[in-house]
């Protein structure tokens, strides 16, 4: 029994990317109750247990996996670059669309627990419900004993989101792709110069070009101090947070005038269905928002803020984020549909892992991440993923060492920081946010 993949979701087929999702514990951990609870949300997800298959006259299946080969929870030793090793590796072609790993010593009590899920199948929303279900889970499984062991239900296959889009006018839709194709031709955007020389070689016997994250985290109370600046400016965080990153890139373009840039944000869709689709269901479920704008390297990150917000606003509240994935299909031909300069997702603010007592979660991270780059292309948008969890502001860097130097990537990191912080400062001075070290990954 298959379940074929909607024209909207094939288009993450040849991406091969995924979402990295990690927390780091403190405390020990049950490997056989985690093992369970991993078991027990696979068997209530049919699409975490398939692999993606080739129909016959084009496309992609979703196919049941034989039970010998479901994901199942994996362990390993910790190690300085267990992390980086886990997000460098991609999910098998034709393989499970889900991996859990668990980094650490058997009864020792420092753990990362690592999550990799296919975006195939899943978005932020989504990934994030489904590593705090786990943890629900182990903390029943733990409460339980060893009773209760998962069966895994029949696939009862949950629709494509394209399929409960609200009814549309053919005309309408094919007038809007064609306004907005005009819209790319009329104002083609400028993309991130990368820093890396075309075919430079890493050092005879020094590590591979790999994918390495940047990490800006804010403390709680400079995270609260920002999006109470937002609130009293009558500004959005996401607007803000969309100008310090086209700044950073536009300072580092040649000359002083302005530029055409764009701010890419993915448009959650589940939320805004009637009735709304839950983040239980493990379906991609977002399109996208792409807005060009004129940006100098002294433009004031309010007035930059400001458009962004009122651009998003206004797409969504005419419905325009339904039209967006009614025209994803044509995005292959016309990739300028969804060229940002800057990919500014945000989850918004969303609790962590509940935990059983004696455990404790002190970190939580969304990574997204591709098995291609293409370093060839000398320029790309510059990928953010902004999350705030338990309070905590924190936006994500992910890029390729082929493209972006780590020292890049670190001082465009810091720069969006220093940016963000400068908002809340209430006597002018400058503010700098917690150092967070590149994660060489």
């Amino acid at each position: 029994m298959r379940r074929e993949l909607c024209p909207v979701e094939t288009l993450y087929v040849p991406q091969r990317s995924r979402a990295v999702l990690s927390c780091t514990l403190d405390g020990p951990v049950d490997t056989a109750a985690l093992a369970a609870a991993f078991d027990a949300v696979t068997a209530e997800q049919p699409t975490l247990r398939t692999r993606i298959v080739p129909v016959a006259g084009g496309g992609h299946a979703l196919e049941p996996l034989p039970e010998p080969e479901r994901p199942r929870l994996t362990t390993r030793p910790p190690g300085e670059d267990a992390y980086g090793e886990e997000l460098n590796t991609p999910l098998t072609v034709g393989g499970p669309l889900a991996r859990a790993v668990l980094i650490g010593e058997p009864g020792g009590h420092t753990h990362t627990f690592v999550l990799t899920v296919d975006h195939v199948i899943t978005d932020g929303h989504s990934a994030i419900t489904l590593l705090n279900r786990l943890w629900d889970r182990y903390g029943e499984r733990l409460a339980a004993g060893s009773d209760n062991d998962a069966e895994p239900r029949p696939p009862a296959w949950p629709a494509p989101v394209s399929t409960l889009l609200p009814p549309a006018d053919e005309a309408d839709t094919a007038a809007y792709l064609k306004r907005r194709v005009e819209e790319t031709h009329l104002r083609p955007v400028e993309l991130l110069p990368y820093d890396v020389p075309p075919n430079t070689r890493l050092s005879e016997g020094g590590p591979a070009h790999r994918i390495e994250v940047a990490r800006l985290r804010l403390r709680p109370e400079d995270t609260l101090r920002l999006r109470t600046a937002a609130r009293a400016a009558g500004l959005s965080l996401h607007g803000l947070i969309g100008a310090a990153l086209l700044l950073a890139v536009r300072r580092r373009m040649d000359g002083t005038g302005p530029r055409v840039l764009a701010c890419m944000s993915p448009v959650d869709v589940r939320s805004r269905l009637t009735p709304p689709l839950s983040a239980d269901v493990m379906v991609a479920a977002v399109t996208a928002h792409l807005h060009a704008l004129e940006v100098r390297p002294d433009s004031s990150p309010q007035e930059l803020a400001r458009e962004l917000g009122a651009a998003l606003g206004d797409h969504i509240e005419r419905g325009d984020h339904f039209r967006e994935m009614r025209i994803m299909p044509d995005v292959p031909r016309n990739p300028a549909l969804q060229m940002g300069t800057v990919i500014n997702t945000n989850m918004g603010a969303v609790s962590g892992p509940r935990l059983p007592d004696g455990l404790r979660v002190t970190d939580v991270r969304l990574v997204p991440a591709r098995e291609h780059y293409f370093p060839q292309a000398g320029r790309s948008p510059l990928m953010a993923c902004v999350t705030t969890f338990d309070g905590r502001l924190a936006i994500e860097f992910p890029h390729h060492t082929a493209c972006f130097s780590t020292d890049f990537m670190a001082a465009l990191r810091d720069e969006v920081g220093a940016t963000l912080l400068n908002l809340t400062a209430e006597d002018g001075s400058p503010r700098s946010p917690e150092p967070t070290a590149t994660v060489t990954a």
